[in-house]
């Protein structure tokens, strides 16, 4: 029940934000990159599968989308559709290759995978090279509702992001999503138990690359461009920071850790600016050219005093005072049963 209130709370702040002046491209860009981390969070907080290949699902459905948009004019949801289905077939192939490793191998699979990826996407002519994919329009919803308004593009984002994120939580609390929460914990009990741990692996890759895929194609939906970044293996590391900075293993922990890191990456100069005017220190106008100094600062921090991240301390600390309340409860009634 208290997930489910913390949900809505966040549903409703979320649906209400542009009415408070909130910059609706801003807060679009925050819920793709949290689903984003989402899509990484389900193979590595609930699985146990370490991936530096998110990016290329991410990359391709992003560029996927946005020739969609821009060359053969389809309606966004299509486009959208093409990025989810694109990021699964190519988590599917990734995961094939690399499902039987474990541990660091299977991680350094699918690295070198995401970077063929990569270099292919940098001497393919369709990508634009180093300029990427510009002018993507956004185009109308089934052709009836235009989405040049970022206002309308946001709740359009918004519907799709709280489907999305509702659709993990129901995949975690399936019968499957407990399967697989029990072979991250132990593998070799799973397998004797006749299930065909491979399999449920391959299912819960192909279907996080999907997420990410999907995740992709509505960055390029909002922002209008898909560019090379989108497909190098540091923004798969970037979505791992946020699982780790939020916790991983946890609901809300990757969304958590995507306000942080994405705010950080966007708002760290205007920081600096202001700082800098307001102490007429001149250096804090340099604060904006730091992001990776102080995102590993951050995350040191994180490491140091909140090894379950951030929500998952939280989590832990609430289950504590749980267990505590609990036990003074019973101390009582025992003492109440005692008494003549």
């Amino acid at each position: 029940m208290r997930n489910w209130l913390i949900f809505g709370a966040i549903a409703l702040g979320l649906a209400i934000a542009p009415l408070l002046g909130a910059y609706p491209v801003f807060l679009m860009k925050l819920m793709c990159f949290a689903l984003f981390a989402c899509s990484l969070n389900l193979v590595l907080g609930y699985v146990g599968l370490l991936s530096f290949g998110h990016a290329a699902f991410f990359g391709t459905a992003a560029y996927t989308a946005g020739i969609m948009l821009r060359d053969f004019g389809l309606h966004p949801e299509a486009a959208l559709v093409a990025g989810t289905l694109i990021g699964a077939a190519i988590g599917f192939l990734f995961g094939i290759l690399a499902i039987r490793r474990k541990g660091i191998y299977f991680a350094m699979v699918t690295l070198a995978l995401a970077q063929m990826v990569y270099f292919y996407f940098v001497q393919a002519s369709f990508s634009g090279g180093e300029d990427g994919l510009q002018g993507v329009p956004r185009g109308s919803l089934f052709g009836l509702v235009s989405l040049d308004s970022d206002v309308t593009l946001y709740y359009v984002i918004l519907a799709l992001t709280l489907a999305v994120f509702l659709f993990i939580n129901r995949v975690i609390d399936s019968p499957f999503g407990r399967v697989v929460r029990a072979l991250h914990e132990n593998e070799a009990r799973t397998i004797s138990l006749g299930y065909d741990v491979d399999r449920l692996k391959l299912v819960a890759f192909a279907l996080s690359a999907a997420i990410a895929g999907l995740a992709g194609a509505m960055k390029t939906l909002v922002l209008g461009f898909a560019t090379l970044a989108d497909l190098h293996w540091t923004l798969s590391g970037t979505a791992i920071l946020m699982a780790l900075l939020g916790g991983l293993g946890t609901r809300l922990g990757p969304v958590a850790g995507a306000v942080i890191v994405v705010s950080i990456e966007t708002k760290l100069a205007t920081l600096g600016n202001w700082l800098a005017d307001m102490t007429h220190v001149s250096q804090f106008s340099q604060l904006g050219e730091s992001v990776n100094l102080v995102t590993g600062v951050l995350f040191v921090c994180c490491v140091v005093l909140f090894r379950r991240g951030i929500v998952g301390e939280v989590e832990q600390r609430l289950i504590t005072l749980a267990k505590g309340h609990d036990a003074k409860a019973v101390k009582k009634r025992a003492i109440a049963q005692a008494s003549p």
